[in-house]
């Protein structure tokens, strides 16, 4: 057994130790990915191979908070029940030996490849104390993975306005008959940027160019870029670190989103349009995508956020990937929507239709911890109006989506959802007379997509076990066209 396997091995029987207990735990998710023990963060190589999707995470297999970042690993046909897999990726080698950082996969010649950044920290300045590599590993099986001897495969940064310490993230793609990958990066006075290459063979990289560099209020440093076309044009997803908040936008410590623009490939630029946030609720980061067999584009984040408290890791983990969602343009902008996969989850359907609401009212059969629900509303008189998730009288827990139809705005408030942090997030919303709801609700998570995906909103919320009642509000008469409701069954064991 060589190195790589035995820190493999070490690292799957730390975390055999807590699996069960973790599996147990009432804030325990039951139909979103997330580790069996210890920490999570970003998602990686969200790929399909071999009629199946994989997606893979960092993970740090030794204690619930951030440390030396391994590759989890997930599997599923449906995008709906997952399998755990043994841990992909250790740090082993002298070029990662203090972590596995993100990146991504691609299928080639029937293998799939992961192309990582390993890291190593070095003595220096706070901003000079990292030596950030790009490696790549390979797998017949897609389950074991063994490092190329030619790692690195690109070793230093380029020449030019580029900081030679922050080069991660590697997000690898085909065009035609050649591999590219954008990596992030940021300027020697640190404005984001991220970086092309090409390659013939996944193997011998040449730098192409810095492909789009941040203006303005754009963030330090550009973390996990993907680019992949979609109905003509190209769009890059990037998670920008050290966004300002600007009125409702930008409240969370870093950002994610997008731009859309056409990328020349032969120069490697991307002329690009304005920056537009994925997600406007608390937790939500580094969103990596993939094409699967039926050419859809799905999207999948980290449901958390950084220096955020996290309740769960004093029982033994922490961290959630959110649901997979479709990817869609519409107008130049990006529409997310839950995989239509998921309605297999569903059981247990309560209906309403044509409900008046004035006051508060909830509705019998429409409570619970574990749930979908759709609801369409006609407004109406009402100006001010929405719905309490998570509802516990006696302990005043609640957890409040709200609209303000004067305003335009869409407001999520967690200040009484229990445990963990509080806080508001707001949007902007198209306020038509008709309002759509999806809502996903788990042990301990909420994913809002509001009119059909124009807007998203996820957060984590700890609530405690009593808390599952759901209530109606409205200042004036609302009418409750349409309602459904489903309890979701368990998806990943």
């Amino acid at each position: 057994m060589n190195n790589h396997q035995e820190q493999i091995e070490k690292a799957n029987k730390e975390v055999a130790k807590l699996k069960e207990s973790v599996s147990k735990h009432e804030w325990n998710l039951q139909y979103h990915v997330m580790p069996q023990a210890n920490w999570m963060n970003d998602p990686n190589g969200f790929s399909f191979f071999k009629g199946e999707y994989h997606l893979f995470y960092q993970h740090h297999p030794f204690g619930p908070k951030w440390g030396p970042m391994h590759w989890g690993h997930v599997k599923s046909k449906d995008l709906v029940n997952w399998e755990h897999l043994p841990i992909a990726l250790a740090p082993s080698e002298e070029y990662d030996k203090d972590g596995c950082f993100s990146g991504s996969a691609i299928e080639k010649d029937g293998k799939l490849y992961l192309m990582y950044t390993g890291n190593v920290w070095i003595d220096g300045k706070l901003d000079e104390d990292l030596k950030q590599v790009q490696a790549l590993a390979v797998s017949e099986d897609g389950i074991h993975f063994e490092k190329l001897k030619e790692n690195p495969v690109i070793a230093e940064t380029p020449e030019g306005d580029i900081n030679t310490f922050h080069f991660r993230d590697p997000k690898v793609w085909k065009h035609e008959n050649t591999y590219y990958v954008v990596l992030g990066s940021k300027t020697k006075k640190n404005t984001g940027q991220a970086l092309l290459y090409r390659s013939d063979d996944l193997i011998d990289w040449e730098y192409v160019s810095i492909m789009a560099k941040g203006e303005g209020n754009f963030g330090f440093m550009w973390e996990c870029p993907d680019l992949f076309e979609l109905d003509g044009k190209e769009v890059l997803v990037l998670s920008p670190q050290g966004v300002k908040p600007e009125g409702n936008d930008y409240h969370n410590l870093h950002q994610a989103g997008y731009v859309i623009g056409q990328l020349e490939y032969q120069t490697g630029e991307l002329q690009y349009g304005s920056y537009y946030t994925l997600d406007h609720g608390f937790d939500f980061y580094a969103p990596q995508t993939m094409m699967d067999e039926k050419g859809r584009r799905i999207l999948i984040a980290w449901m958390d956020m950084w220096e955020s408290e996290m309740p769960t890791q004093q029982f033994g983990y922490s961290g959630a990937m959110t649901i997979p969602r479709l990817v869609t343009m519409r107008d130049d902008r990006l529409y997310t929507l839950p995989v239509p996969e998921l309605e297999a989850l569903r059981e247990k359907e309560v209906q309403y239709t044509d409900v008046v609401i004035e006051g508060e009212e909830s509705l019998e059969g429409v409570h619970g911890d574990c749930i979908e629900l759709k609801v369409t509303m006609n407004v109406k008189d009402a100006t001010i109006f929405g719905l309490k998730l998570r509802v516990d009288e006696a302990t005043e827990q609640e957890t409040v989506l709200s609209f303000d139809k004067g305003e335009g705005i869409v407001t999520l408030d967690r200040n009484k959802s229990g445990k963990g942090p509080d806080g508001v997030r707001k949007t902007e919303v198209t306020m038509l007379e008709i309002v759509h709801l999806q809502i996903f609700i788990d042990k301990s998570s909420i994913e809002v997509f509001i009119n059909e995906g124009e807007k998203v909103m996820s957060s984590r919320i700890f609530p405690t076990n009593e808390a599952t009642g759901i209530t109606f509000f409205a200042d004036q008469q609302m009418n409750i066209e349409n309602l459904n409701k489903w309890h979701l069954k368990q998806a990943i064991k």
